[in-house]
């Protein structure tokens, strides 16, 4: 035997330890039942030639600090230990056991690579606390991509990382961290994390709630995310900036120049409707980078379009990041470099539309005059909302069923509605709509939320798109001006339907900020008009 096999074997054999016997066998129960639960489910569900998977290796890596990092392998089938195959490194979303990508580890492993799946830290059997992408977690990824070059035949010149949602993020920042890291796919990930889940000034708080409970279930949050949560849940102003520093140290938008240096291929994909992640940050990252990128946008809520893949069905976006890794690591002649970078499907329809870049998917514009003044008032929920989290999501990636409302029963005494004319050919909305308006409010603080609406012949509307807006300290009274970017979307107006601008103050998927009592009214001066401008693809 091979002295990287004998290793191999050890590894393999090599028994949980620790001050907590009762916990590490506890965790190793659940881990394991995991992994019969979701190696079973893909292997059963995928196609007959992978009925002789290569076997998969349970390993502990170091982290950073010797945090023990609890790891699988899976390799092509009868490696040979005197080649040298590419190297894919898969962190673990939030939340979920290392167990995730098996079926995708093998499909990867039987077309050439070695891939390490490993559990981040502070989460299931792993040690540590959860440091949300914090440095230790990004020296971690370097400790596995150390790990993988020294125990297994992997090759240093040609590393890719790849991920859902947290391991996304994680796998964009080791990129911008680690030279060695060749190719990214960012599978519902985020760029910025202030603007994900703090965007417009205003807590996203069931996105927020959701990672928090998930958190606490299945990992350890250390003493300052625990801080972090109280403060963003209490609306601690005070804490504002210290918030937003934390979150800009785990951006990757913050090292957008280290990762244009490196030069990895970077591929990027997201759902239209991902309630934890919106897709505006994604597209305004994209256009920052300088080397190979890819950006792909589909119907649905955080991480729901790759799903299917993880239980090794097929799925176009995990298609693609094999594409992607196939072409950028292993040299292969696939083409994905050669097609429109931009790749869309519209939530109204089924086919792929691409682009050359992010400001020609909506070309043209089209304004819709918010003329006149109007007041409503605060604190009540008028009916228009953006929904459930994941629920409402999944309902239109489905069912093409996203949250409607009633235009005529909306009580305008508490929201605000504006109705374009009927379209007499189909409007393909694409990107991302902006509104510009004057505000008054009769107190310093307040909470905005607007909403695009598909309307058609009865009245019905059908939510296109939304997005929060707060302000602080405005002098009552005063108007002062609101520009606000609505969550990038493509959706299909039918002809013979309107679109509506709705503006209320409540929604249950953000924490408002408007004290009782007060009204806010919305002005357009004629030295400076009030609109909403909607993105159109070219017909």
């Amino acid at each position: 035997m091979n002295p990287r096999g004998a290793e191999h074997l050890r590894i393999g054999r090599r028994r949980v330890t620790g001050g907590h016997p009762r916990k590490a066998l506890r965790t190793t129960a659940v881990g394991a039942v995991s992994a019969t639960l979701i190696a079973g489910t893909a292997l059963g569900l995928a196609p007959a030639a992978q009925a002789a998977p290569a076997p998969v290796r349970f390993v502990d890596i170091t982290g950073d600090g010797g945090t023990v990092l609890k790891a699988n392998v899976v390799m092509p089938a009868n490696a040979d230990a005197a080649r040298a195959y590419p190297l894919i490194v898969l962190p673990t979303s939030w939340g979920l056991p290392q167990v995730e990508y098996l079926a995708q580890a093998q499909k990867l492993a039987d077309s050439g690579y070695v891939v390490v799946s490993y559990n981040v830290r502070g989460f299931w059997q792993s040690g540590g606390e959860i440091e949300v992408a914090g440095p230790p977690d990004i020296a971690d990824a370097s400790k596995v991509i150390d790990w993988a070059l020294a125990n297994t035949p992997s090759d240093a010149r040609h590393i890719g990382m790849a991920g859902v949602s947290y391991g996304a993020g994680i796998s964009l920042l080791a990129a911008a961290h680690d030279k060695r890291v060749k190719a990214v796919a960012s599978l519902s990930g985020w760029a910025d994390l202030i603007d994900s889940i703090y965007s417009g000034r205003t807590q996203h708080s069931q996105a927020a709630a959701l990672l928090n409970g998930a958190g606490q279930i299945t990992g350890r949050p250390s003493a300052e995310l625990q801080q972090i949560f109280k403060d963003f849940f209490a609306s601690n102003l005070d804490k504002e900036p210290e918030l937003v520093a934390w979150g800009k140290k785990r951006s990757p938008s913050t090292y957008v120049d280290q990762l244009n240096k490196n030069g990895a291929a970077i591929l990027l994909a997201n759902g239209w409707g991902d309630t934890i992640f919106p897709p505006n940050q994604y597209a305004d990252f994209y256009e920052q980078l300088t080397g190979p990128k890819r950006l792909e946008y589909r119907p649905g809520d955080h991480a729901t379009a790759e799903a299917t893949g993880l239980f090794g069905l097929p799925n176009d976006v995990w298609t693609d990041t094999s594409r992607w890794f196939d072409h950028y690591l292993k040299g292969v002649d696939n083409g994905i470099d050669r097609e429109q970078p931009v790749q869309l499907k519209s939530r109204s329809t089924g086919g792929y539309e691409g682009y050359p870049d992010w400001k020609s998917v909506g070309a043209t514009r089209k304004k819709i005059a918010l003329a006149g003044s109007t007041t409503i008032r605060a604190n009540v929920n008028s009916g228009a909302d953006g929904g459930i989290i994941f629920l409402s999501s999944i309902l239109d990636q489905l069912a093409q069923l996203p949250p409607v409302a009633s235009m005529p029963l909306l009580p305008r005494r508490y929201a605000a509605v504006w109705q374009s004319e009927k379209y007499a050919s189909a409007q393909r909305v694409r990107g991302t709509t902006k509104l510009h308006t004057t505000l008054t409010s009769t107190k310093e603080s307040g909470t905005l939320v607007a909403y695009l609406y598909d309307v058609g012949p009865l009245g019905l509307g059908k939510l296109v798109s939304n997005a929060p807006y707060t302000f602080h300290g405005q002098t009552p009274g005063k108007p002062f001006g609101v520009d606000l970017e609505l969550f990038s979307t493509a959706y299909d107006v039918p002809a013979g339907h309107r679109l509506a601008l709705v503006v209320d103050t409540v929604d249950p998927l953000y924490i408002e900020h408007n004290p009782t009592g007060a009204q806010l009214t919305f002005s357009s001066p004629a030295a400076d008009q009030s609109y909403v401008s909607v993105p159109l693809r070219e017909q």
